[in-house]
């Protein structure tokens, strides 16, 4: 019950579920390295008690998937107005209501999208140069649906050069781009391997269904180092996956 009204206050506050609200949950300053670093963010802030103790933490190795015949994700997301943040550990794009993500009978609502170098997640062992995160909210529940893409170097890809050649190179800088078309970071195919998890910085909670895109979305390198020379690193390493499920769909 507790977490549920962790994310139900993020909500609330109709801003970012993962990152900038996630951090003022968390109350206090936390970085990716050092003393306030992801090793030493449950000793922060009690309300980080998760990020140490939980068992379904995220992010994790993609490894040992078992094949299931799971249903497919179906992607509505509107080409729309949004609003590109620097919140201090990320860059995000927080987008107007109106596009969803599907999969069986659960209906999720795009909130944000952001972004992290190196990929946070890694399969059999390898990460990729950046993971894209694409955040949606049930619209029946307080549960969050994650939508990972990886992201590699090679043929320049519209939507995030768009994105990159806009990105506010201070913290707490935003910037309004007119028309932001998510649709252009998806893979031509959307076979994922699905678990459950948790956000992947403070509080930590446990409450996310992650889907991973099996397919990678090639991206300009020079737009990467764009992304990397403001965040060199902020990815939270590898967690145990402690026996859960990793299921996989071609």
């Amino acid at each position: 019950m507790h977490r549920r009204h962790i994310i139900k206050g993020f909500m609330a506050l109709g801003a970012c579920p993962v990152c900038t609200a996630a951090a003022r949950a968390a109350s206090t300053h936390w970085e990716y390295t050092g003393s306030l670093g992801p090793e030493h963010w449950a000793d922060l802030d009690k309300k980080n008690f998760v990020c140490s103790t939980g068992t379904q933490q995220s992010p994790i190795d993609i490894t040992g998937a078992v094949k299931a015949d799971m249903p497919r994700v179906t992607i509505d997301w509107h080409k729309d107005g949004g609003k590109i943040a620097n919140n201090g550990h990320t860059i995000q794009i927080n987008m107007p209501e109106g596009s969803t993500l599907t999969r069986a009978d659960r209906v999720y609502e795009l909130v944000q999208f952001h972004f992290h170098a190196p990929s946070e997640h890694h399969v059999s062992g390898k990460s990729f140069p950046m993971e894209g995160h694409f955040v949606h909210k049930d619209t029946k529940s307080n549960t969050l649906g994650v939508l990972g893409v990886f992201l590699t170097p090679g043929a320049t890809n519209p939507c995030f050069a768009r994105l990159a050649a806009a990105f506010p190179a201070r913290p707490g800088e935003e910037t309004v781009v007119d028309a932001i078309d998510p649709n252009g970071l998806l893979p031509a195919t959307l076979g994922y391997w699905t678990y459950e998890g948790s956000l992947t910085t403070p509080p930590c909670t446990e409450n996310v269904e992650w889907m991973l895109a099996m397919e990678p979305v090639e991206v300009d390198a020079a737009d990467i180092k764009r992304f990397t020379s403001l965040f060199p690193l902020n990815a939270r390493p590898i967690r145990s996956p402690n026996r859960r499920f990793i299921l996989g769909r071609d």
